[in-house]
């Protein structure tokens, strides 16, 4: 079944051009004006993939995405009329997958949905399941896009997650940004390092709440690696 998407702007202009470019790429989707109306449309109907902007009003779109946090781990793409780098930040770090200004190109808002799509649900066709990583205290398992430590479930977006699984397949190694960057994210698609370091800060958050004071080291210069993790 083709991905179910929720696009929620307070413009009915972006809405229509966001719903009928994801459309035309095969995917379904939901629309809603503002905040309160696209928590009861997720309540009603979960989304796959929620593209939600931030500066709605009544509700604006970073409390939406507070709200949704608090029961799901549901990607989600930011929209936002402002380009200034502390609003990109503070959309990745309350827990969104990505991050979009306007004016926007449909093709790429499609791309970033497809990658976030793709990372959030493994390939159910691969022949043989990827066995779990464990290192330390961390487990994590491709198969169900989960990870714990200590036995605790550490909720992690898809982005983060692919972050994670990048650095834990190479402990031995330091990844650059760039490399990162490469194993989150399609390759047609500019991201940049703050937006790395953005889930980095986000994925150590995360698991110091678990007990884990050490999952992703810095080497100064250079990039990430993996961290004892308890170990």
């Amino acid at each position: 079944m083709p991905s179910h998407i929720l696009v929620a702007d307070d413009d009915p202009h972006i809405r229509e051009v966001i719903c009928f470019a994801l459309e035309k790429a095969g995917l379904t989707t939901e629309a809603a004006a503002d905040g309160p109306a696209a928590l009861r449309r997720f309540e009603d109907r979960a989304a796959d993939l929620i593209v939600l902007d931030v500066g709605m009003p009544e509700m604006d779109g970073l409390e939406v995405c507070r709200r949704l946090r608090h029961t799901s781990d549901v990607p989600i793409l930011f929209l936002s009329a402002r380009d200034e780098e502390i609003d990109r930040i503070l959309g990745l770090e309350m827990g969104g997958d990505d991050y979009v200004t306007k004016p926007f190109s449909p093709r790429e808002l499609v791309a970033r949905v497809n990658v976030i799509l793709k990372r959030a649900r493994p390939s159910a066709a691969q022949d043989v399941e990827p066995q779990p990583f464990v290192h330390g205290g961390l487990t994590l398992r491709p198969a169900e896009r989960s990870a714990c430590f200590g036995g605790r479930r550490v909720s992690l977006t898809a982005i983060e997650f692919a972050i994670v699984r990048s650095l834990i397949a190479r402990p031995a190694h330091v990844m650059t940004r760039s490399q990162l960057i490469d194993g989150s994210h399609a390759a047609n698609i500019h991201v940049s390092d703050r937006t790395i370091d953005s889930h980095i800060r986000n994925i150590r958050a995360k698991f110091a709440t678990a007990g884990c004071a050490d999952v992703v080291e810095t080497v100064h210069g250079v990039g990430f690696r993996i961290g004892p993790c308890g170990a």
